[in-house]
């Protein structure tokens, strides 16, 4: 699988994954006995890894050191050079092994490469030989991905966002409900629900009240630009916008699903109360658009946008205030603040004033500091399949993920929409064909450039009526 492996033609993907499965299939057979499966009761877990990108190598080291039993016996990607990490933006296998290595653990890797699958359908390899999968595709892809490992029976982490539409929203929720039938353990990678300062915040708040009713709140994420992979020739325009998914709604769902999301979770998590289903808006309406900072011929994403959110009686008819911005030069903040009756809840610096300012707690990290949330998600989820407890976070996830779906459409339509109305148009924007040299969902212009929503003229998918 050293081979050029740039797609030449539309059975590419096919081909490779057939390849693989089989010798794949066989390998199983020769596990040792400790690796054919995982039980209640044992810390033995084989761990398949789907994307090889950055996120996904920081994945699978923080699942690997959470248990010294586990195993990475399988790994996928769209792209061979993105496991070879010859690739732009190259990460994959060399990274992974040099941070294990680092960590003494290079011995929780049984690889070899009749078990490394390139392609679209390269999920399915992996997937079947696991007993845990760690899902970091780009977004579009993770209710085809989760779909398939519940209805295969296996554990789950899964990267944020988990939908970029109401398609995928209605079927991860479907998903959820299965993999609880099952009794299958999922995680999302919305760390924020394992950090120390959010969780005892939670706590000040929920069990102790010192904030009193929640009625709004005002959530940050303004930071830098993205990554730009540069077009190459012989690409087809598949293959860029797969190397650039940052930059397309129907790999990312925008900034606001990729990023904001982590901000957008946590006030819906803090106004539900509810660690495992959490919240949702009933309806979003705000602005957004292009500040030309960079040329139309990269992407259509948007580089700023601010929502309203509106929420609902049993959470108190609260507002939220959410913007995030990607534009040089412009002030940068990553925070959340959470206003009640009786004080402020400031997440940024972990700390509750009364309405007046002074100070009613501030969190305090002990001297060799908080946990990493990045390892204690995963330490959590091999603690669950270990002892067989409920862990599902796809619930939360899910309704996360799809309010900053519901923030998109807001700033791209210029219209206030309704949670329950969009879920039920179940609109997708994914494509028909997953194939190399497919039709992608977008194409650009004769200049090479590609149509920005425009607020009043932009229709949501579904709705158009």
């Amino acid at each position: 699988m050293s081979e050029d492996t740039t797609p030449k033609d539309s059975a590419f993907s096919r081909r490779k994954f057939v390849a693989g499965a089989t010798t794949a299939g066989a390998a199983a057979a020769m596990l040792p006995a400790e690796m054919s499966a995982q039980v209640a009761g044992s810390d033995a877990v084989k761990v398949g890894m789907v994307g090889m990108g950055g996120r996904g190598s920081g994945a699978i080291v923080q699942n690997l050191t959470a248990n010294d039993s586990a195993r990475l016996v399988a790994v996928a990607d769209a792209f061979q050079d993105k496991i070879d990490g010859t690739g732009p933006r190259a990460s994959g296998l060399p990274k992974i092994m040099k941070q294990l290595e680092k960590l003494g653990k290079s011995d929780q890797v049984d690889l070899p490469k009749s078990r490394q699958y390139a392609g679209f359908d390269a999920y399915k390899g992996v997937i079947d030989e696991c007993d845990l999968v760690v899902i970091a595709t780009p977004p579009g892809f993770r209710p085809i991905h989760f779909d398939y490992a519940v209805k295969q029976g296996k554990h789950v982490f899964m990267e944020k966002p988990v939908c970029v539409d109401a398609k995928g929203f209605n079927q991860i929720i479907e998903s959820a409900k299965t993999a609880d039938q099952k009794g299958l353990k999922v995680v999302v990678g919305l760390q924020r629900h394992y950090q120390d300062v959010y969780l005892e915040a939670f706590k000040k708040v929920h069990d102790e009240g010192l904030i009193g009713d929640i009625t709004g709140a005002q959530v940050w994420w303004n930071g830098s630009r993205p990554w730009i992979v540069e077009r190459q020739p012989g690409w087809t325009e598949m293959e860029y916008q797969m190397r650039n998914w940052y930059h397309f709604n129907w790999l990312c769902g925008d900034h606001i699903s990729e990023q904001h999301v982590h901000n957008i979770d946590v006030m819906n998590w803090f106004l539900s109360g509810d660690s495992v289903a959490g919240g949702n808006p009933i309806s979003a309406q705000g602005m957004g658009g292009r500040a030309g900072t960079e040329p139309r011929s990269v992407g259509e994403i948007f580089d700023h946008h601010y929502v309203e959110y509106r929420y609902g009686e049993e959470h108190g008819n609260a507002v939220l205030n959410s913007q995030c911005r990607q534009i040089k030069g412009t002030m940068r903040k990553v925070a959340e603040e959470i206003h009640g009756t009786e004080g402020i809840l400031y997440l940024g610096n972990g700390q509750i004033t009364d309405r007046k300012g002074e100070v009613k707690w501030q969190h305090r990290a002990p001297r060799s500091g908080d946990p990493n949330p990045y390892d204690v998600e995963h330490q959590h989820l091999h603690e669950a399949i270990k002892n067989d407890t409920p862990k599902n976070d796809a619930y939360y996830g899910a309704k996360s993920s799809f309010s900053s779906v519901l923030g998109r459409l807001a700033t791209y339509s210029g219209q206030e929409l309704q949670w329950d109305e969009v879920v039920e148009s179940n609109f997708s924007i994914m494509p028909e064909e997953f194939d190399f040299n497919a039709e992608a969902p977008v194409q650009p212009d004769a200049d090479g450039n590609y149509e920005v929503a425009i607020p009043g003229v932009w229709k949501v998918p579904g709705m158009e009526a």
